[in-house]
């Protein structure tokens, strides 16, 4: 009977969705940029509903409206209106739509041929493993931005294309991540175990290394999700990404330069947008780290 008693009354090990969220509730920052964050998806979501005006309709008699709340501003253009009297506030909506959309497509492109070259290059014949990480060293070599703009000036300005150069530059860092963690979980017990009880390289690589090497490549993900969004503007401020009058923040930044002096509205709410969604996001990827690095976890 007391057998049975202390059997019953032994602890029990959080599920791993509550431990995630307590290491991750401790940083402060991380669960203000997770509703910040939320906010903003929400937003992107139902930019359609929420946005008062058409954010490509333009009204000649309403250019460079102030804010509604500043002298000569129009409570229906409530963050003003750009240099050819389109609603500010509509396009900043829309545009958090392509923001979100460039951030997801650059973050499955990079991962999904990230992990499968580092996947390759952890399992492979070591001269196979040297001639995929020095093409990535060669990669590396280059500023991410710098090769964004090489690779769309080759494939055209657009904002697909935009994506893909940015994927492309973003690669090499989950490659030696991936790989990194491949090498440190195949000489393990339960790898051997696995291939001994006759396993194929498919399952070891997919099945059987991959899931415990997850944790690094979301802490990757989100870093590379918010400097995907920066670049993505920049590239639209140079006039090789999202070509007007598509509202993207980084091509109304364009669109709108040389009116900062007499127009602050027009650079500062689209700058804010940036600013505000690339730090919610970096916070969050903070608490990501802290909650999924096991060395980072205090006991």
């Amino acid at each position: 009977m007391a057998d049975t008693t202390q059997i019953s009354s032994a602890p029990t090990r959080p599920s791993a969705l509550r431990e995630f969220w307590y290491y991750f509730r401790e940083n402060r920052g991380a669960v203000i940029g997770l509703y910040v964050f939320s906010a903003l998806v929400l937003i992107a979501v139902f930019a359609g509903l929420i946005a008062p005006h058409d954010p490509t309709a333009q009204n000649r008699a309403a250019t460079l409206l102030p804010p509604a709340w500043q002298e000569g501003g129009n409570w229906s253009y409530i963050l003003g209106t750009d240099p050819l009297g389109r609603d500010l506030l509509s396009r900043l909506l829309y545009g958090s739509q392509l923001t979100f959309l460039v951030g997801i497509m650059v973050v499955l492109l990079a991962s999904a041929g990230g992990i499968i070259i580092g996947l390759i290059s952890g399992f492979a014949p070591k001269w196979v493993d040297t001639i995929i990480m020095r093409t990535m060293d060669i990669i590396l070599s280059f500023p991410a931005l710098l090769l964004a703009l090489v690779l769309v000036a080759i494939l055209g300005p657009s904002l697909i294309n935009a994506m893909i150069a940015i994927a492309i530059a973003y690669q090499p860092h989950f490659v030696r991540l991936t790989r990194a963690a491949v090498l440190a979980e195949r000489s393990k017990d339960y790898v051997i175990s696995a291939r001994v009880a006759g396993a194929g390289l498919p399952r070891l690589m997919f099945i059987t290394v991959l899931p415990n090497c997850i944790a690094p490549i979301i802490v990757q993900a989100a870093l590379s999700f918010s400097n995907a969004i920066l670049d993505v503007a920049a590239l639209g401020f140079l006039g090789m990404g999202a070509q007007p009058p598509t509202p993207e923040w980084g091509t109304m930044l364009a669109e709108s330069r040389e009116f900062i002096l007499r127009a602050w509205w027009v650079v500062t709410f689209p700058g804010l947008a940036i600013l505000i969604t690339v730090l919610a996001i970096n916070l969050m990827g903070d608490g990501l780290r802290d909650a999924l690095d096991p060395k980072l976890k205090r006991s």
